[in-house]
C-alpha cells in the first residue's frame, strides 16, 4: 500500500462518522502536514457511498495543529441538486476540533470550454535535478521535487539580506510513485515551501489558516497524467501583520490545468 493510501485510510463508524490514525509518513514540525489533513477530509467525501461527482472545490480551515494518534471525521452531506452536491466535514482528535471542511461535487457536462490559463515554459522533469531534503521532516520524505525556481537553503541560520521573489516553479509527485487521484491532487496542493521561507530562506513559526483548492479535472484526466511529475507555480502578493497569502497552480505534463489553490498562512518572528 501506498504510503499516502495507508496514512489516509478510514474505518466507517456510521453513515456519517468515520476514524482515522495519523502516521509518521506525513508528520510536519508542530503535527501533520497540512496536505494531509485535506487529502484524509477529501477522502471521506470520495469514500461516501452518497456522494455524486467528482470534486469541484474544497476548503479547509485548520483549528488547531492535529497531533499523532487517531482521530474521527464527521461527514454530513448538506444539499444536493441537480448541478452540485455540498457537504461539510469537521475533523476531532481527543474531543478538540482540529479542521473543519467543505466540499463541492459536482456534474462535469460536455459543454462549452475555454481556458486563458497558460502553463509555464520551463525544462522538461528529466532535464532538472532531483532536489535533496537531506532526511528533514516526514512529509517532505514523500514527493521528489525537482526546482527550477524557488529551492531553500535548509542549512541556511540567518535570513538573506535581500528580499527573494515569493515564486517556485517546480515538478513534483509522490514518492514512491503513485497514479494521480483527487486525494492525491488535494495534499499536493499544499506541498508547496512556504513562501516566507522562500523570499527570507529562514525557519520562523508558521501555520496554514485557510487552504481552498477548485479541480479542474476530471477522472479521465488524471488516469492520464498518472504518476508522472506535475508543474507546480505558486507566488505569495503579500506578508503582512502576521499573515501571508498563496496562490498556486498545478498543471499535468501536457500542459493541462488540473488545480488551482490559494490559501493564508499565519506566522510570526
Amino acid at each position: 500500500m501506498h504510503p499516502l493510501d495507508e496514512a489516509t485510510a478510514l474505518e466507517r463508524q456510521d453513515e456519517e462518522r468515520l476514524a482515522g490514525r495519523t502516521s509518521a509518513h506525513y508528520t510536519n514540525m508542530g503535527g501533520m502536514f497540512g496536505g494531509f489533513t485535506a487529502g484524509v477530509l477529501l477522502r471521506a467525501v470520495m469514500e461516501d457511498r452518497r456522494r455524486q461527482g467528482p470534486p469541484v472545490a474544497l476548503t479547509v480551515n485548520y483549528c488547531a495543529a492535529l497531533g499523532e494518534g487517531a482521530f474521527e471525521i464527521e461527514c454530513r452531506e448538506r444539499r444536493t441538486g441537480r448541478s452540485t452536491q455540498h457537504w461539510s466535514l469537521e475533523l476531532t482528535q481527543a474531543g478538540r476540533v482540529c479542521a473543519t471542511a467543505s466540499v463541492v461535487c459536482g456534474a462535469r457536462r460536455p459543454v462549452w470550454s475555454h481556458v486563458t490559463a497558460h502553463p509555464p515554459k520551463i525544462a522538461p522533469p528529466d532535464q532538472v535535478p532531483i532536489f535533496d531534503f537531506g532526511g528533514r521532516f516526514g512529509w517532505l520524505n514523500r514527493y521528489e521535487m525537482r526546482f527550477v525556481k524557488g529551492e531553500v537553503d535548509f542549512a541556511a541560520r540567518e535570513a538573506n539580506t535581500n528580499l527573494r521573489e515569493p515564486v517556485t516553479l517546480v515538478w513534483m509527485r509522490d514518492k514512491p510513485d503513485r497514479p494521480l487521484d483527487h486525494v492525491a491532487l488535494a495534499a499536493l496542493s499544499d506541498a508547496f515551501i512556504i513562501r516566507a521561507f522562500v523570499v527570507r530562506n529562514v525557519f520562523v513559526p508558521v501555520g496554514s489558516v485557510s487552504l481552498t483548492t477548485f479541480f479542474h479535472a476530471d477522472e479521465e484526466t488524471l488516469r492520464a497524467q498518472g504518476s508522472k511529475p506535475l508543474l507546480g507555480h505558486a507566488t505569495a502578493h503579500v506578508f503582512n501583520g502576521g499573515f501571508f497569502d498563496q496562490a498556486a497552480e498545478l498543471w499535468s505534463t501536457d500542459g493541462r490545468l488540473l488545480a488551482t489553490s490559494t490559501q493564508i498562512v499565519w506566522y510570526k518572528e
